[in-house]
């Protein structure tokens, strides 16, 4: 884990802290070969140059997001719009994450991908990877 993300995590209050710990834990654990840093001011998890997952800080709570989530058909997360194909879950505190559900997820993510590293090159259409 990039040490940034450590100090990301610290920066939280108590109940954030531990969210964000929990899911950066899972995160490094179950997607193996995945390059973790600060991106746009949170953590993220990167396959290939490609963002797949990360967590950051909002009003409801610590937001959790897949770039490719609105494709993994899981009615907990939420998909906000069409244009991109990311979808999220909210967490208050760590007992709401259900490491099954995340678990299942990060496989998705690994296996379901949108080419966001290419977007601008594109002029914003996105085209599956995986």
């Amino acid at each position: 884990m990039h040490p940034d993300t450590l100090k990301y995590n610290e920066r939280q209050g108590p109940a954030y802290k531990d969210v964000c710990d929990l899911l950066a834990r899972e995160i490094d654990k179950n997607l193996a070969g995945a390059e973790n840093r600060i991106w746009h001011a949170h953590p993220v998890w990167f396959l290939d140059d490609n963002p797949i997952v990360g967590y950051s800080q909002q009003k409801p709570g610590i937001r959790l997001m897949f770039w490719s989530g609105a494709d993994f058909e899981e009615p907990a997360l939420n998909v906000v719009g069409r244009k991109f194909k990311d979808a999220s879950i909210f967490y208050e505190e760590a007992s709401q994450v259900r490491k099954p559900d995340l678990r299942r997820w990060l496989g998705k993510a690994r296996e379901i991908q949108w080419d966001y590293k290419n977007l601008i090159r594109r002029k914003g259409r996105l085209e599956r990877l995986k």
